[in-house]
């Protein structure tokens, strides 16, 4: 692993083809790291996955049902910049901060239980992703100081263990006989349980990064680094079609039923959870991609299936309902399997001693841009239709896969998945 610093590569630290092959304990912590972010990330969806009953109870216009999701995203945001202008990851003991967050989140996300409408409910939501930018980014870089040799692998599985906790409450609501309320607690006990194996099953790898010095200037010099700037361009347009899909899934995939005469909720709730958590099916691939293959390859590849599903899943309603789940479990699969490479790049290419600062500042950018594509997947759907709804999304894609053959025909690229680019 290098660092790359403007145009060139200059220094080396934890050289690929001087790394062991087999390091003692690697998949133990990966294992233990997985069940904690499946638990922990639980409370991101858990207001989106109970929206049907709060319409109701709350009587919620689009608009602030939206907002239940973006509010999440906002707070996410504001926690991964607030993270990476203290440099926050790189100061403090990663695993500490993942604790301390996940107790956090678990404790806002208990409140919104209460809330009774909102007005209380939204600032919750808010908290909620703040505290989450604690356990995200900080589980990506726990688990890079275990992996050098099949990093890309190992970051695949821990989103994809994201991606299913992420899933887990259209789950708990798809079994049905819980009120909203309770999935709400069984999401907040998940992520406290989530904190806790973190904080007694996991530690630091055998190649930890340097620890940092507070410099808030590191935060703004990310960017100035080339190889960085194209790996999180193409974050940035994967990010544009992620999590609007994730968002709105579950209300496209009601309204497609309804209009069949299958407008069960547990049926769309489930459908739902399947597509989503589909994803880890996506990332472990995509992670055995990268470290075999080359990591822009493959993340340029899941782009182009995943943007070519957003184009043509609306064009599906006529179809019969198994062939449309179908394309969107692919969807599900390919949308997230290049995730944890772009992180992984960054890992790759950015100063040893920044890389939280580098990622709390990569994924906060690109959770500001979901805000902006959640809000306008049921403004375009008012004004066309499902139909071409989610072909909006198809940009984001597309930038992505430009910036990834431009950062794999780059010197820079020697250094990613030990020089497959």
């Amino acid at each position: 692993m290098t660092t790359v610093t403007g145009e060139g590569v200059t220094a080396q630290a934890h050289p690929l083809r001087d790394t062991p092959e087999h390091v003692p304990g690697r998949w133990r912590a990966l294992s233990a790291l997985g069940v904690s972010v499946v638990l922990a990330m639980s409370t991101w969806f858990s207001g989106t996955a109970v929206i049907g009953p709060l319409r109701t109870a709350w009587s919620l216009s689009p608009g602030e049902t939206a907002w239940l999701t973006i509010a999440v995203q906002l707070g996410f945001v504001a926690g991964s910049l607030v993270a990476a202008l203290t440099n926050l990851l790189d100061v403090l003991a990663p695993r500490r901060v993942f604790v301390v967050a996940a107790l956090g989140a678990a404790a806002v996300n208990t409140a919104f239980a209460w809330a009774d409408g909102p007005g209380i409910g939204l600032p919750l939501r808010f908290a909620t992703g703040f505290f989450l930018a604690g356990v995200y980014p900080t589980s990506l870089k726990i688990l890079a100081t275990w992996f050098v040799r099949g990093r890309g692998q190992a970051l695949g599985i821990l989103v994809g263990a994201i991606t299913i906790g992420s899933a887990s409450p259209h789950l708990v609501n798809a079994l049905g006989g819980l009120d909203w309320r309770d999935v709400i607690f069984v999401t907040s006990a998940a992520t406290v349980f989530g904190g806790a194996v973190t904080g007694l099953a996991v530690r630091d790898g055998p190649f930890p990064f340097p620890r940092a010095k507070f410099d808030p200037h590191q935060a703004g010099g990310v960017l100035r680094n080339r190889g960085v700037r194209l790996a999180c361009l193409g974050y940035f347009g994967h990010m544009w079609e992620l999590y609007a899909m994730w968002a709105w899934f579950l209300v496209f995939s009601m309204d497609v039923m309804r209009r069949r005469g299958d407008a069960a909720p547990a049926l769309a709730s489930l459908a739902t959870f399947v597509v989503i958590a589909a994803g880890f099916i996506g990332c472990w691939l995509g992670g055995v991609l990268g470290d075999r293959w080359g990591r822009t390859r493959t993340t340029a590849l899941a782009m182009g299936i995943s943007g070519a599903c957003a184009f043509g899943i609306g064009l599906l309603d006529s179809v019969p309902l198994w062939l449309m789940l179908a394309v969107a479990i692919l969807w599900g699969i390919s949308v997230v399997a290049d995730s944890a490479q772009f992180s992984t790049m960054v890992t790759e290419l950015s100063d040893p001693a920044y890389v939280g600062t580098a990622l709390t500042l990569q994924l906060g950018i690109g959770f500001t841009l979901t805000v902006l594509t959640i809000w306008l997947i049921p403004v375009v759907r008012d004004a066309l239709g499902w139909r071409w709804t989610f072909a909006v999304l198809v940009p984001g894609p597309l930038l992505g896969i430009i910036a990834m053959l431009r950062l794999g025909s780059l010197p820079e690229a020697r250094r990613i998945a030990g020089g497959r680019g």
